[in-house]
């Protein structure tokens, strides 16, 4: 893919930036040289190579799944500074 000033006042509009024209000129350079880098990375054998998307192995840490008792009305409701027949009592914000 080519990089072009055309490409760069679209990405402009999309990105809702203005940029001058030297700006414009030095980000059609750089992302030209981000494809060609990425053309360079495409061109790596990578056959056998795991996909991993961090550096070191990641496990994510979960709490078993099981039901307790979770009847804790009264004992939430002590934070309230109102209540009302087991609800929280708030200040009306609509009309």
């Amino acid at each position: 893919m080519q990089i072009d000033k055309n490409l760069v006042m679209y990405l402009e509009k999309l990105g809702r930036i203005e940029l001058s024209e030297e700006q414009r000129t030095a980000s059609e350079k750089d992302l030209q040289d981000i494809l060609t880098y990425i053309d360079t990375l495409n061109e790596l054998n990578t056959d056998g190579v795991e996909p991993a998307s961090h550096s070191f192995p990641v496990a994510n840490v979960m709490r078993a799944d099981c039901v307790t008792n979770s009847d804790r009305r009264d004992a939430v409701l002590q934070n309230a500074p109102r209540e009302k027949d087991g609800c929280f009592v708030v200040p009306k914000t609509v009309e």
